[in-house]
């Protein structure tokens, strides 16, 4: 492959990543590229399977795109081990033509715990930073996001990485959502300064003497009240959190479902009540965001579910695009020193 000058954004795709790979990353690859062409892409796999699927879905790839790899990380690989025994694989490869500022961004629906350790140990982090942090956005009362870091990145975090959270997911409301001057919540058990652990007193300690717009403790039913624009908390609850909010709307169908089956009458009333909640909570919707951007990397990281539909990973490539336009990196590094503690 030739060597990118990278005279515009370019982005690596994970193309042998994810449960229906490649044939989900080559249809969203084409459709990211017709739904904005001020981009390179480059899909990074096996090349004859690239090229063979892509026949087969009477799609045409340009061979130039393509950057060859031999090895690929399954669902079920362990992470750190699959990156040092598996160095031609493709997610590897894609995360190391961002260290080798070949690529600006890298983008995979594979195996989670590899893309985090690949990002983290390949691309390197933003000074300043001491764990990177993924987000959750769900949506609230009030009309807007709320914003939850961390969502699994990692465990056992303490008030610094929390601080960092709080840092990074402020500007990341405020250049992907329009927010100005974010809110910042603690995740308690309740509202009181007087409640919480170890963890938490400490972490509001540092918040208050930070330029951070801290709003103090918040509980678990403030995330969809949107009391806050940025709630911040462990890894461990944080991934809870994310998994049982993935949950609730596959809930939602499943019982609109059941009741339709129940009669011809309650099937009328379901096709209604379906579309309802068809528009209404799009916005829930994984596909609508596509995957998790990895904050705190040396460069752009989007994660998503491995059983990632193809517009799910369009949205992840635009959403790569995006941060890149906003200058996202160079951001994160300016409010870690701008938003420093006040001494």
């Amino acid at each position: 492959m030739t060597e990118l000058k990278l005279e515009k954004c370019t982005i690596a795709l994970d193309a042998m990543g994810g449960d229906y790979a490649p044939k989900h990353e080559i249809l969203a690859a084409v459709a990211a590229m017709q739904d904005d062409n001020s981009f390179d892409l480059i899909l990074v796999g096996d090349k004859e399977r690239i090229l063979e699927t892509a026949r087969k879905e009477n799609v045409k790839i340009d061979e130039r795109t393509i950057h060859h790899t031999t090895q690929i990380i399954g669902m079920s690989d362990t992470p750190t081990v699959a990156i040092k025994s598996k160095p031609d694989s493709s997610l590897v490869v894609g995360a190391k033509l961002v260290k080798e500022k070949k690529a600006h961004a890298f983008v995979s629906a594979g195996n989670t715990g590899a893309m985090m350790a690949a990002s983290t140990l390949i691309m390197g982090r933003i000074p300043g930073v001491g764990r990177p942090t993924i987000g959750a956005s769900f949506p609230t009362t009030e009309k807007k996001m709320c914003h939850v870091f961390d969502a699994g990145a990692s465990v056992d975090s303490k008030p610094q990485h929390l601080f960092e959270y709080a840092v990074m997911g402020s500007i990341f409301a405020k250049e992907m959502y329009g927010v100005e001057n974010p809110s910042v919540g603690i995740l308690n058990v309740g509202e009181e300064e007087s409640k919480g652990n170890e963890l938490t007193f400490a972490t509001q300690k540092l918040f208050k003497e930070s330029k951070l717009n801290f709003h103090g403790n918040v509980e678990g039913r403030d995330i969809l009240k949107g009391t806050v624009d940025v709630v911040v908390c462990d890894g461990f609850l944080g991934n809870i959190i994310l998994k049982f909010g993935e949950s609730v709307l596959t809930l939602l169908k499943t019982r609109v479902r059941n009741y339709a089956n129940e009669g011809i009458l309650n099937k009328l009333k379901a096709l209604v009540v379906k579309s309802v909640l068809k528009a209404t909570l799009s916005d829930m919707d994984y596909e609508t965001h596509g995957g998790v951007p990895l904050l705190g990397i040396n460069g752009i990281s989007i994660i998503g579910h491995g059983s990632s539909s193809p517009l799910a990973i369009k949205n992840m490539i635009l959403r790569a695009k995006e941060m890149y336009d906003k200058n996202l990196i160079t951001k994160f590094e300016e409010a870690l020193k701008s938003y420093a503690v006040t001494k």
